[in-house]
């Protein structure tokens, strides 16, 4: 009978944790990140979701005659902010499965 308790205990946990997971990642997913190239002259903001929001690009910048370079600077500050959005993924739902031996987490 006892064990029984030690499971519905364990249950009640991992609910609770289930709960704050899901409520970490819905934050995630609403936060804002911007990505920033050439020394802020692109930036791009995307939310947790990854969807881009906005590109700012300004005009000192623009060369016709060199787009590669504009192009660069956009693909450095997209990849900045999905870093962002990496590096803070991690860190936020790193701390439910720290110390936890799970498959694909």
């Amino acid at each position: 009978m006892r064990g029984m308790g030690n499971m519905q205990g364990m249950m009640k946990q991992m609910q609770k944790m289930q709960k704050e997971m899901a409520k970490a990642q819905a934050d995630l997913e609403a936060s804002m990140f911007t990505g920033t190239a050439g020394g802020g002259m692109v930036t791009v903001e995307m939310t947790g979701k990854r969807t881009v929001t906005d590109v700012v690009i300004k005009e000192e910048v623009v060369d016709p005659e060199d787009i590669e370079m504009l192009q660069d600077l956009v693909l450095a500050a997209t990849n900045d902010a999905l870093k962002q959005i990496e590096d803070t993924t991690a860190s936020t739902m790193g701390k439910f499965t720290q110390g936890m031996n799970l498959p694909g987490m």
